[in-house]
């Protein structure tokens, strides 16, 4: 049985690989947190310009971009910040930590939001490197933002460390024991992930439908949590002895 996430919280960063990341799964239940008066902000590390086979990637940038800013505003989040670094060729280390760290530092959530980052999706499906890579450096990321002496060359002009993250979420793990309901939110993530038009024409899945795709996984993660409809994350709490 899937355990409540906690809700005693009012600010949450999002950090994904990609546009469309947070919306094959978490966007319903942004859209559950916001309608609650929370302050969701979100960050793509890339602009996902490598997405799409058939556009350059110069213009696919400006294409996924203006697609996430509108997913976004559909579930009540208005900043989206894009650190703009390569698609498809991130990598795991120092560099991505501290990307990162800088915008936990800017926007000093209490819960920090990112992709599954374990190898596979339930052991069926291969994850893709930039979601591992950047699912890891947020996890160190978030220490290192509480650490004036990790990164110092970020602080002042009204940047300082932040340690105040609680948790860190990873949505859609395999290893997930904690879920959200988000029964009344669906139709705003089905809506949130059909604003990537472009990128799922380009993906060229014949027939697909956003709004059958996110059903029969958030039917499955409710039956676990024991309500209709549910998305699963896994939990990391931060600090000694979490």
């Amino acid at each position: 049985m899937l355990e409540p996430l906690r809700e005693d919280w009012q600010r949450a960063l999002a950090v994904v690989a990609h546009p469309d990341d947070m919306e094959f799964g978490a966007a319903a239940a942004v859209a559950r947190w916001t309608g609650q008066g929370k302050h969701i902000v979100y960050c793509m590390v890339t602009s996902g310009e490598a997405g799409i086979d058939g556009i350059d990637p110069a213009r696919s940038r400006v294409l996924r971009e203006a697609e996430q800013i509108e997913s976004a505003r559909i579930v009540g989040v208005d900043t989206v910040d894009f650190l703009r670094l390569p698609d498809g060729i991130l990598e795991y280390g120092v560099p991505l930590r501290r990307s990162i760290a800088e915008v936990v530092r800017l926007h000093r959530p209490e819960i920090v939001i990112t992709g599954n980052f374990r190898d596979t999706f339930g052991g069926r499906n291969l994850n893709q490197a930039d979601h591992i890579a950047v699912g890891k450096a947020t996890l160190d990321a978030v220490r290192d933002a509480g650490n004036r002496w990790v990164f110092p060359e970020q602080l002042g002009a009204g940047l300082e460390p932040w340690g105040g993250v609680t948790e860190v979420w990873a949505g859609s793990s395999p290893d997930a024991r904690h879920a959200v309901e988000i029964t009344e939110s669906f139709q705003a993530g089905v809506d949130s992930l059909s604003a990537h038009k472009a990128y799922i024409d380009g993906l060229g899945w014949e027939h697909f439908d956003p709004e059958e795709f996110l059903e029969g996984m958030a039917r499955a993660t409710g039956t676990a949590m024991g309500v209709p409809m549910a998305t699963a994350f896994e939990v990391f709490p931060l600090g000694w002895g979490g």
